[in-house]
């Protein structure tokens, strides 16, 4: 077997789901190790991951010494563990639940990173076990499923009893490119194809498999909607990104976010589909305006395994009710009146609106209330920024704090951030 399961129990999630940071613990059977530690480790804490959950109200963050969980509006860290016995790479929140998904990371950790740790923190104990025969590069969560990610290899596990349900051949995947979707009445899954520049889109609820081939050369970074029937891609080249519908896999909208190379860090698509946020090793985040509507946002629950209607019609009418004209277009060249007799680049839309932050770490971007960002940066840097929605270009700085040290600065101006 390349994958074996073990568990004391089967999981139960109730429909209230009891929140993180249970004061009390149940004594553990299988522990964490050590949750206190002395204050000269705590000074020599790095951090290794960070990872939002699936509706962008909080953070986790793996640290060479545990892990830590962070509010975001208002920002505050909700809690934390600090272990003497080592960090995790991986942390992977279930919304705001008491189920965490842990896989050991850093230079001394006893957990191994062939390993998934399923943790309850309120009875402060793992409650499963997944183990590999190789490092798990992801893993994802959602309510009725557990998502472990592979260089090439994806396991499906449901979540209550841990049961294998699918698994899935990938292209090379170092980078543990996998997301779901997260409405109730659909089940949508994206990873990499077989194939250079695809994307596999597994929708269980419909039984149907969907390959689209997003780009020429790798992908780098994808993200799909809470629902699942969009999706955006970029390839290692980070030029541009592209929009899809998922059920047909016709390509709704392109735009750029720049001529030259770049490493996209992340991908975000707002709740109601409007915008789309990208950060970047250039040291910006870009916001683009979608042309694209909410696909059955206000329209009935249909019943299990039906997408909206307006998907079910002829490519031309779904193509149509999918796009929509846009007040706050995004810019193109003065020189778009050409397209088709210039380079594809002339004709480009480009950002709306931009932040710039300092080029020294990686960041990751998510939708905030009010047209607001969020940026959360591997060097333990959170940033909350506005974007005026009619006007667009440079965003406004509302909050900065340093994380991991759990000092809050005042607010600065992105020119000073960048300097």
């Amino acid at each position: 077997m390349s994958s074996a399961v073990s568990t004391s129990r089967g999981i139960h999630l109730p429909s209230n789901f009891g929140s993180l940071g249970s004061q009390n613990p149940q004594t553990p059977s299988t522990s964490l190790g050590q949750l206190e530690m002395d204050p000269h480790e705590a000074e020599e804490t790095e951090l290794l991951s960070v990872s939002w959950n699936q509706d962008y109200g909080c953070f986790a963050a793996g640290t060479s010494h545990g892990f830590r969980i962070y509010n975001c509006e208002p920002f505050k860290e909700t809690f934390r563990r600090d272990l003497k016995s080592g960090g995790f790479g991986i942390v992977e929140m279930l919304f705001r639940c008491n189920i965490l998904a842990l896989v050991g990371g850093g230079a001394n950790s006893q957990y191994p990173p062939n390993k998934v740790l399923i943790w309850d923190d309120h009875q402060g104990r793992c409650i499963g076990e997944f183990a590999f025969r190789s490092d798990v590069r992801g893993v994802r969560l959602r309510r009725d499923r557990i998502v472990v990610v592979l260089e090439h290899k994806i396991y499906v596990y449901n979540l209550t009893d841990l049961k294998l349900l699918h698994q899935i051949e990938t292209l090379a995947n170092p980078k543990g490119l996998c997301c779901l979707s997260h409405h109730s009445s659909t089940s949508v899954l994206a990873c990499p194809g077989l194939h250079q520049g695809q994307v596999r889109v597994e929708h269980f609820g419909l039984k149907m498999t969907k390959f689209i081939n997003a780009h020429d050369s790798h992908i780098s970074c994808f993200s799909l909607t809470l629902d699942g029937f969009l999706l955006a891609t970029t390839s290692v080249k980070g030029t541009l990104v592209r929009i899809f519908n998922t059920m047909d896999g016709t390509r709704l909208q392109e735009v750029r976010r720049g001529a030259d190379r770049a490493e996209i860090y992340s991908i975000a698509l707002s709740p109601n589909v409007q915008w789309l946020a990208i950060s970047s090793d250039k040291g910006t985040v870009h916001i683009f305006n979608l042309r694209v509507r909410v696909v059955g946002e206000d329209a009935p629950i249909l019943p299990s395994g039906q997408g909206p209607a307006l998907l079910h019609q002829n490519s031309a009418t779904s193509l149509d009710a999918l796009i929509s004209p846009n007040t706050g277009a995004n810019p193109s060249s003065s020189l778009s009146f050409m397209k088709g007799v210039l380079p594809k680049y002339f004709s480009s839309e480009w950002s709306f609106a931009q932040f710039r932050l300092p080029e020294v770490t990686r960041y990751f971007a998510a939708f905030g209330s009010e047209n607001t960002v969020m940026i959360v940066g591997m060097d333990g840097s959170f940033y909350r920024c506005s974007f005026d929605p009619v006007l667009g270009g440079q965003m406004t700085q509302q909050e900065y704090v340093r994380f991991l040290k759990s000092e809050s600065h005042q607010p600065r101006s992105a020119s000073q951030l960048a300097s």
